[in-house]
């Protein structure tokens, strides 16, 4: 296996993967809508139009399915909700029909997923792969996209479905919205639990999924220490030099500025790494400490 196409590929994550791919001595391409616009190798596809070029099949080896509207980009209005369940579901089921068409198929389908799949608020119980799904507006997102992810399946393909946390970094996510406000504070009464991942670990989680042959089915893509949003606000806004109070945004006032959405910042997921770990991945930043010294420091 050497050549993957990746969808999403210019977003943060997209190309933290491409560059570890490439390091790794793969050959990486881009679907995009604008092929054009990049330099990295890149292939037409236009999901509203249902359109793909099949030549970025004839390519690919391995493809790797990070495409989807951003949940947290724009408040929660109607048309926002179909935009992020069918940016989702629409470009999974193009590239199954294009697959499905194809006379050369990849090796392996590796989807991003999320931990919005068990629901805003678990509480302080530990939630794993096993456990059940939730019934707000995420959660219903989250089942329609691997429902379709889990056709690949149907054509022989080996698929990995990573249902990612909340991915640290400081080009772009969390942290950086985290850390916009002069002085920080809680969401709430900050003791709701955030699953992380440092992003150089979880670019490496997609290279380990692509490479190893036995792993198929669903992982939860945290580390394996979660941190409620009090600790993690209060250990980023040191890193930066900012003052955390320990005064929470109170929830109403959350509310009132983000909507729906809100619920995605006061509730929260005590998630289980234990499956990817004893597939035999190795996190390279598992404490709290060691990924924000990474990323803040080197």
């Amino acid at each position: 296996m050497k050549n993957i196409l990746i969808t999403g590929g210019s977003g943060l994550l997209g190309k933290k993967i491409t560059l570890l791919l490439e390091r790794k001595g793969y050959e990486v391409a881009w679907l995009s809508r604008n092929p054009e616009k990049y330099k990295q190798k890149s292939f037409a596809w236009d999901v509203e139009k249902q359109s793909l070029d099949p030549e970025a099949l004839q390519w690919s080896d391995g493809i790797i399915h990070l495409a989807g509207e951003g949940v947290a980009d724009k408040r929660w209005s109607a048309s926002r909700k179909t935009a992020i369940l069918e940016s989702r579901t629409q470009s999974t089921g193009l590239l199954y029909r294009a697959i499905q068409q194809s006379d050369k198929k990849p090796e392996v389908f590796v989807s991003a997923s999320a931990v919005g799949f068990y629901g805003f608020q678990t509480g302080d119980d530990w939630v794993d792969e096993s456990s059940p799904a939730g019934k707000d507006f995420l959660a219903q997102v989250v089942i329609a996209w691997e429902k379709e992810v889990e056709k690949m399946t149907d054509l022989g393909i080996r698929t990995v479905i990573l249902r990612i946390g909340i991915v640290l970094d400081n080009k772009g996510g969390a942290l950086v919205e985290m850390l916009k406000p002069p002085v920080t504070a809680p969401l709430g009464k900050g003791q709701q639990w955030m699953s992380w991942i440092a992003i150089d670990d979880l670019a490496r989680m997609f290279h380990f999924s692509l490479e190893n042959q036995p792993l198929s089915g669903i992982y939860n893509a945290v580390g394996p220490k979660p941190a409620t949003n009090a600790e993690l606000t209060e250990k980023a806004a040191k890193k930066v030099g900012k003052l955390f109070v320990s005064l929470g945004v109170p929830g109403f006032l959350l509310k009132l500025i983000l909507g729906e959405m809100a619920q995605m910042v006061l509730g929260g997921n005590k998630v289980s790494s234990k499956k990817i770990l004893e597939a035999g991945f190795s996190f390279r930043y598992p404490n709290l400490d060691e990924a924000l010294e990474k990323i803040y420091n080197s």
